[in-house]
C-alpha cells in the first residue's frame, strides 16, 4: 500500500516551458518581480542566455546571486540534479537565502520529460522537492508553424499542466481563436491563459499539479480535467466523421486533422478510460508498464485515478512516456463515483491499442463512454 499524499513537506518546483520566441524570458522578468516568488529559487541554463534583467544586489558564489527581488537566481550548466541538491544542503546550512518554491526554465528547444525524470527519479530530490505543473509558453503569432514543422513544440504543450499564449496583443482575435482550438486538441485538460504585453499574474502559474495549496489537499477533478478530455475526444471524433475519417460513429484511432501527416500535431489527441471493475494492483501496473516499454514514445502523458482492489482510497498513477512516477494514495474518493478513470494524451497511437493491454493483462474492458459513443456532453 503506497504512503498518502504529504505534500506540504516538499518544496513546489514549476517547470516553465516554451519553444523559441515565446516569450519566456519576458515571463520570467515579470513573474520575478512580484511578491508572490519574492522568495522563489530560479534555476536557468546561462544567465546571459536568459537575460534577467533584475540588478544583482549580491552574488553568493559562481553560480548563485541574490536578486533585489529576493529570488535567487542559480545558473544550471547541464547537471539539474546537482543543482537542486546543492540548492537544498546550503538553504539548511543557512548560507543562503531560505526558498519556497523553485521555478526551472528550460531552453526553447528543450523536452520537459528529463526534467520531471530528474525531480522523480533521484531519491534524494523526490523526497525533498515536488512538481508543482509544467507551464508552457505558446507564441501566439508563431506556434501554428511551429506545431506544425517542430514535435518539440508539441511535445511541451502535450505535456504541460497550463498554457500561456504570449503576444495575444500582436495576434488577431481570429488568430487566438485558431489557435485555442488546436491546443485544445492536443491536450484539452490544460487551461489556457491569454498573456498581453508579457503580463502574468504569479499566481495563475503556481498550484498547477494535483496538490492545491489553498485546501492543502488533492484537487482530483481540475487535475484529471476528465470532462474536458471526453468532450474534445467527441468532437474531434465528429470532426473526423464528417470529414469522412470514421464509419458509424466509431472512435478514431488519431486525433483530428489526421489527413494532414505532415504536421506534427496532426496525430497527437487525448482520451479517457472508465473501467467499473476494481483492478488487483500487479496486473495493473503490469499493463501500464507494458504500454510504456512498448509505446513510450507514443505516449506524450497519463493521469489515473486507480480503484485498486481491497483499498478504500484511490491511488493516483501518473506518467510521462516511458516514466511511470511513484504511485500515491488518496485520503479518500474525490466524488461519489468508484470507477478507474486514465486520461491518455498519445501521438499516433489508436485508442483500440491501449484498451487491448488492460484487457490482456487486466481482463478488464473499458466502458463506454462519450468518445466511444460518439455523443458530446
Amino acid at each position: 500500500m503506497p504512503a498518502q499524499i504529504d505534500p506540504a513537506r516538499a518544496i513546489p518546483v514549476t517547470v516553465l516551458t516554451g519553444f523559441l520566441g515565446a516569450g519566456k524570458t519576458t515571463l520570467l522578468n515579470r513573474l520575478l518581480r512580484q511578491p508572490a516568488l519574492a522568495d522563489a529559487a530560479v534555476l536557468i541554463n546561462e544567465f546571459g542566455a536568459v537575460g534577467i534583467d533584475h540588478h544583482l544586489v549580491d552574488k553568493v558564489d559562481d553560480s548563485i546571486v541574490l536578486l533585489d527581488s529576493g529570488c535567487l537566481c542559480c545558473s544550471v550548466r547541464g547537471d539539474l540534479a546537482r543543482a537542486l541538491r546543492d540548492l537544498f544542503m546550503r538553504r539548511l546550512r543557512r548560507e543562503i537565502p531560505p526558498f519556497s518554491r523553485v521555478l526551472i526554465e528550460t531552453t526553447g528547444l528543450a523536452d520537459p520529460a528529463p526534467v520531471l525524470s530528474t525531480l522523480l527519479e533521484d531519491f534524494f530530490i523526490a523526497e525533498r522537492y515536488r512538481i508543482d505543473g509544467v507551464v508552457a509558453a505558446v507564441d501566439a503569432t508563431h506556434a501554428g508553424g511551429q506545431l506544425a514543422r517542430h514535435f518539440e513544440a508539441v511535445r511541451q504543450v502535450a505535456m504541460a499542466d497550463r498554457l500561456l499564449l504570449t503576444k495575444c496583443d500582436l495576434a488577431t482575435p481570429e488568430q487566438i481563436a485558431q489557435l485555442a482550438r488546436r491546443l485544445a486538441r492536443i491536450n484539452p485538460g490544460a487551461p489556457q491563459i491569454e498573456v498581453r504585453d508579457g503580463a502574468i499574474d504569479a499566481e495563475r502559474v503556481m498550484g498547477c499539479g494535483l496538490y492545491d495549496p489553498r485546501t492543502k489537499s488533492a484537487d482530483v477533478g481540475r487535475w484529471l480535467a476528465e470532462e474536458k478530455v471526453r468532450g474534445a475526444a467527441a468532437a474531434t471524433m465528429a470532426e473526423s466523421a464528417a470529414a469522412g475519417g470514421t464509419e458509424g460513429g466509431a472512435a478514431p484511432d488519431v486525433g483530428a486533422h489526421a489527413h494532414d501527416p505532415a504536421r506534427h500535431d496532426a496525430l497527437v489527441h487525448a482520451f479517457v478510460l472508465r473501467f467499473a471493475q476494481p483492478f488487483r494492483w500487479p496486473e495493473f501496473a503490469e499493463a501500464l508498464d507494458v504500454l510504456l516499454a512498448t509505446c513510450g514514445e507514443r505516449i506524450l502523458r497519463v493521469k489515473g485515478l486507480i480503484h485498486v482492489v481491497g483499498e478504500d482510497a484511490p491511488r493516483v498513477v501518473h506518467c510521462v512516456q516511458h516514466m511511470r512516477y511513484p504511485e500515491a494514495a488518496l485520503p479518500a474518493w474525490p466524488d461519489a463515483a468508484r470507477d478507474s478513470r486514465i486520461v491518455f494524451i498519445v501521438r499516433g497511437l489508436a485508442r483500440s491499442v491501449v484498451e487491448q493491454a488492460f484487457v490482456m493483462f487486466c481482463a478488464a474492458e473499458a466502458t463506454e463512454s462519450a468518445e466511444a459513443t460518439g455523443d458530446a456532453e
